[in-house]
């Protein structure tokens, strides 16, 4: 559902349950959830989130200035540089040996780190995915793009980006399923959006996750 308030458009999405309230909450990635009691009406459920309208606008507003510009990456040999991995932040010697490296073999180490890390986890997730949509890959490569998380080709050959070991399971799945359906469906029709939606049907939530934080996951 969405509203429109002054020059804003405001997108949430509903859940339905047990309850005699209506809340609204907003998640870190941005998105507006409304857990609204079963049976509601989208009128009374819209006019709830037009009450609050200045609220998730200032919110979302403050979410995103705190999303701009990240620092610059440390590469500290006492490991306190901070590096996202699965969805989390982790301690450079927490994913790589830092004892007697120079900054220089750091990052290497650390590309070279996310670069397996990634070729396992999409090797582990696939599987299921691919026989769910019948979509079978010749051939699946770990590369490394400035603009894209995946791609699918006319010979069936996938490839993702290896900072996607950076991101949350949930968020490689997406890029996972998306570049799957490429199999059946090369361009974004109609047709391949259903067939996105009917193995993950939250895949809007997934790919805004990887919209807005995408520029921290970064070298």
């Amino acid at each position: 559902m969405n509203i429109q308030h002054n020059d804003h458009t405001i997108e949430f999405h509903v859940e339905y349950a047990k309850r005699k309230k209506i809340y609204v909450q907003i998640e870190p990635n941005g998105l507006v959830t409304v857990k609204a009691p079963n049976g509601m009406p989208e009128a009374e459920i819209q006019a709830a989130v037009a009450q609050q309208a200045d609220w998730i606008i200032e919110t979302r507003s403050k979410q995103d200035k705190a999303r701009e510009a990240p620092k610059p990456k440390e590469y500290k040999k006492d490991g306190e540089g901070e590096f996202l991995y699965l969805g989390r932040r982790c301690r450079l010697d927490e994913l790589i040996p830092t004892e007697g490296r120079t900054e220089e073999q750091l990052r290497g180490d650390l590309k070279k780190f996310y670069f397996s890390s990634c070729k396992k986890i999409v090797n582990e997730r696939i599987g299921p995915y691919a026989k769910q949509l019948k979509a079978e890959p010749k051939v699946i490569e770990i590369i490394e793009s400035a603009n894209k998380w995946g791609s699918c080709d006319s010979r069936k050959r996938l490839n993702f980006n290896y900072l996607l070991a950076m991101a949350p399971p949930y968020a490689i799945d997406y890029v996972i399923v998306h570049e799957l359906c490429h199999i059946h469906h090369m361009n974004h029709d109609r047709s391949f959006w259903r067939k996105l939606g009917s193995i993950l049907p939250d895949y809007k939530e997934r790919e805004a996750y990887l919209n807005r934080y995408g520029n921290f996951m970064v070298m």
